[in-house]
This record gives structure tokens, C-alpha cells and sequence, in this order.
């Protein structure tokens, strides 16, 4: 690689834009300019002097890389901007939060910790396979999950062709006679609305969901739609620790 360039997808990600997988989404789209030119292919190599544009606007400057949880409160969908017009994280955070991305998403029913960074390379990081970072959510159901049902999740299950890894469930006390049962599922993929999916396969329906952490870090007592930022020390640690 050219000394002192980067590809474009990386820049843009490093920028806080988008992850790199959209920017090369962006790029073939036709969205990205770079000197003028309209980008036609992510194989482009770009350095400090190349001016950068996308969607019409300069690219912003690479920001300090910092990181963020987040208390997200149900009814928020984890996008910039929702085709359908309903309403986003991104449009309920802080206003004092400099532009961030999500490390992955949580669905709009869905609540609980959602990590947000300024840099779309830290959130590639934190979303690699090769951390094995579990993702641990408090889940309500209706009806009962059984024994049969945690030994039968605890060595993964095929719903509509869909494979999911082993989960470990947990069942929490409950109250006599509720027709309503709280769980804690442990996951390590993290697929779209997995625990959703897994569970109306057993014919169980969840009615709330709550992440409560994403590997080291945890929701704790944040409450919802506020921000707690996470240490840089903490962040290279937990990174260098893998």
C-alpha cells in the first residue's frame, strides 16, 4: 500500500461516516466523489490531501476515537434514517454527543445497552467474531420456557433454515401464578432478532427485552436515553486483552 494512504472505505469509517461496509455500499452507489471525481469502486487509495466528498458534503475530519454506552429506551430503531419515518436513536441522543455510530443494533422493541463510537474502525473491532464478546439480555416471555426448550437452545437450533449458536438460558424466579416469565439469554452471534425468532419457535412470545451487556461492558444503573463514556484506558485494555 501507497505510504501515507488508506482505502477509501477505511477513511470514511475512521471518520465516524458509516462502517466500512456501507462506504463500499456508498461508494457503488455512486454517492462518494473524491477530487471531483465520482468514485466508481472501493479500490481507491486515499491520503491526507484528496478531497473526500460524499452525498454532496466534504467529508468530515477524523475525529477522537471514543466510545460510549447508551440506555436505549424501546421505540427507537438503531438507524440515521428510517426509510418509514419512524423515529431513530440517533435523533433522541444527547446533544452534547459528537456524531457517532452504533456498535451493531438493537431493534425498535427491543431496549437496553447499545455501545456508540465515533470511529466506524473501533466499532469493525468491537463487532469481530474474534473477541467472542457475549451479548446478555434480560427477556420476558409469555409462557413457559421448560427444560426441554433450555437443553434444546443450549446446543443451537435451526429456525426456518436459519442456524443459531448455542445460547445459555437461565430462568428467574417467578411469581406464582404469572402467566409471564423472566430469563436471561446469553448470546455469542447476535443475528437479526434472534431471541424473537428462537423463542416464537417454541411458540413462547417476548413481550420486553433488554440488553444488560455487550461483552466487558454493562448497562448497569445508566438510565434510559442517557450516555456514560467508557475510558480510553479501559477501551485499549479490553482490545488488548483478547
Amino acid at each position: 500500500m501507497e505510504k501515507g494512504k488508506e482505502r477509501i472505505a477505511k477513511r470514511m469509517a475512521s471518520a465516524g461516516l458509516c462502517s466500512r461496509r456501507e462506504a463500499e455500499a456508498w461508494i457503488l452507489a455512486g454517492r462518494v466523489v473524491v477530487n471531483g471525481q465520482k468514485l466508481l469502486t472501493p479500490a481507491c487509495l486515499v491520503g491526507d490531501t484528496d478531497k473526500i466528498e460524499v452525498d454532496g458534503h466534504l467529508l468530515p475530519q477524523l475525529q477522537e476515537e471514543r466510545l460510549w454506552c447508551y440506555h436505549k429506551p424501546a421505540g427507537l430503531v438503531t438507524t440515521h434514517h428510517d426509510p418509514k419515518g419512524r423515529p431513530t436513536v440517533f435523533e433522541h441522543l444527547p446533544r452534547y454527543l459528537p456524531r457517532v455510530i452504533s456498535v451493531g443494533r438493537l431493534d425498535l422493541n427491543s431496549e437496553g445497552l447499545l455501545l456508540l463510537t465515533t470511529s466506524g474502525e473501533l466499532a469493525r473491532q468491537l463487532e469481530h467474531p474474534k473477541h467472542g464478546w457475549k451479548r446478555k439480555y434480560r427477556v420476558r416471555v409469555h409462557g413457559m420456557v421448560t427444560e426441554d426448550i433450555i437443553q434444546r437452545i443450549s446446543k443451537g437450533v435451526t429456525v426456518k433454515g436459519v442456524k443459531y449458536a448455542p445460547a445459555f438460558v437461565e430462568i428467574e424466579p417467578q411469581q406464582s401464578g404469572g402467566k409471564n416469565q423472566w430469563i436471561t439469554i446469553t448470546l455469542t452471534e447476535g443475528k437479526n432478532r434472534e431471541i424473537r425468532k428462537m423463542m416464537a419457535s417454541f411458540g413462547l412470545e417476548v413481550s420486553r427485552l433488554i440488553r444488560v451487556s455487550y461483552g466487558p461492558f454493562q448497562l448497569g444503573s445508566l438510565p434510559q436515553g442517557a450516555t456514560r463514556e467508557i475510558p480510553k484506558k479501559v477501551i485499549k485494555e479490553q482490545l488488548s486483552c483478547e
